[in-house]
């Protein structure tokens, strides 16, 4: 008897855009939206923690880079998890975590509880993010897939404007602690997301549950005829890689994954940098807190519209002019900042450096997540994410330490516009031509897909 083989990737990628793409996004972009508050409230707690607790700066960009810390273990840990136990699974653990744990730093009573607080919290943050992103990226269609991960990954920035304006609405009277209370409202939408968002269908072809991955497919697309002897295919030659680092370095893509983990180190530095720092970098500059709070309004505000913008012109266009444009927008705006200038001004080059930052590093997420094959993507984008956070850990620190000096605002200012630029090299030299190998392995599956249809 004959078996019928439906290639589910391709399913995936011809399908028209359904209810059931809207709700991966909107429940992927509900816990990216507190996953990106729970971070952003640094910004917001750290000059109140250094007045509270009489910290030096480079003790609290030290403090700051625990939860960055814990966000490279994360995404290491539950990048490569996922692709063994499934990305649902993952997903809800990592929502406990960062949830749990920041909610719970609002408690700390000294540096050192407050850290440790914070690193256990960054393993999920760091963790979720992604895995947030492969999902997204596996259920969107081909042509609408930049612009989904993008939309998705928007609610990133959007926490950013929700912790920069709770911050100046209810510290002044309940203190930072309130910034962390809010943060455990995920933990009561928890058995929503276990109802209505999908587990990866990658994931269940190759776990042979073949049952639920024709359920989803269904949903997916109605149209699609399943009949009783059916196999499920995924149309990626490498199939049988294992979910491995070292998967990430073969097949050809040895230098286009350490130019990725290149220009995700400096991006995550100048991002973490600005995140953490903001407010008090504009404080020396003469700024009040107010108005220093608006400043990461304004930043956050300017990611959101260069997120979605982005991935739009990146859909069509491509990646990488897209990315380079943002980087080297972003490192003049960042330069311009250092100088005097009418507020609405200094305004709008905030916006175009959270534009740059955030903008660029969630289009690089996308871009890993389109590079590399579905069987090692949350191996390829959590190992990426994981050697930036290096640089999210340096860039608090770095800032941290010069504002320690006190050099010239105008200088710190050029030093976190610097590794955009840096940025913009790496990936003007990563490669989109497919490698022979990849050639070849592809010429072997249609072959294997052609005797099973046969």
């Amino acid at each position: 008897m004959a078996t019928n083989a439906i290639n589910v990737n391709q399913v995936i990628d011809q399908a028209k855009f359904t209810p059931f793409h809207f709700k991966v996004v909107f429940w992927c972009l509900l816990i990216i939206l507190f996953d990106g508050y729970d971070l952003a409230i640094n910004g917001v707690a750290l000059p109140l923690l250094m007045q509270q607790w009489s910290l030096t700066a480079v003790q609290a960009g030290m403090l700051a880079s625990t939860a960055l810390a814990g966000m490279m273990f994360g995404a290491m840990l539950f990048g490569t998890l996922a692709d063994k136990i499934g990305r649902k699974k993952v997903i809800m653990i990592c929502v406990v975590l960062f949830s749990g744990f920041t909610f719970a730093g609002g408690f700390a009573s000294n540096p050192t509880e407050f850290g440790l607080l914070r690193f256990l919290a960054g393993l999920g943050i760091g963790g979720v993010l992604p895995n947030l992103v492969a999902l997204t990226s596996e259920y969107a269609p081909q042509r609408l897939r930049a612009t989904l991960v993008t939309t998705m990954f928007s609610g990133y920035a959007v926490g950013g404007v929700m912790a920069a304006l709770f911050g100046a609405w209810f510290t002044p009277s309940y203190g930072w602690q309130i910034m962390f209370f809010i943060a455990g409202v995920p933990l009561l939408f928890l058995p929503f997301v276990w109802k209505f968002l999908p587990e990866s269908l990658t994931f269940l072809v190759k776990a042979q549950k073949d049952q639920q991955a024709c359920q989803i497919l269904q949903r997916l697309d109605a149209e699609v005829d399943l009949p009783k002897q059916v196999k499920l295919v995924l149309s990626e030659a490498k199939v049988s890689e294992p979910a491995f680092v070292s998967s990430l370095f073969k097949q050809g893509r040895s230098s286009n994954t350490l130019l990725f983990w290149l220009a995700f180190f400096m991006c995550l530095l100048t991002l973490y940098a600005l995140g953490s720092w903001l407010p008090k970098l504009m404080m020396a500059a003469g700024y009040s807190m107010s108005s220093s709070l608006m400043f990461l309004l304004a930043m956050n505000i300017g990611a959101v519209i260069g997120t979605v913008g982005g991935g739009i012109l990146a859909d069509k266009f491509h990646m990488k002019p897209v990315i380079i444009s943002l980087c080297l927008a972003g490192a003049v705006a960042l330069s311009l900042l250092g100088f005097k200038s009418p507020q609405p001004v200094i305004y709008l080059l905030v916006a175009v450096a959270g534009a740059s930052a955030i903008g660029s590093q969630i289009l690089l997420y996308s871009y890993v997540a389109q590079f590399y094959p579905v069987t090692v993507r949350s191996t390829g984008i959590g190992w990426a994410s994981a050697v930036g956070r290096t640089g999210a850990i340096v860039g608090p620190i770095l800032i941290g330490m010069l504002l320690g000096m006190e050099l010239p605002h105008q200088i710190n200012f050029m030093a976190v516009g610097l590794p955009v630029i840096i940025v913009a090299i790496a990936v003007a030299f990563i490669s989109t031509k497919t490698s022979k190998e990849e050639v070849e392995a592809e010429v072997k599956l249609q072959k294997r897909l052609s005797s099973v249809k046969a």
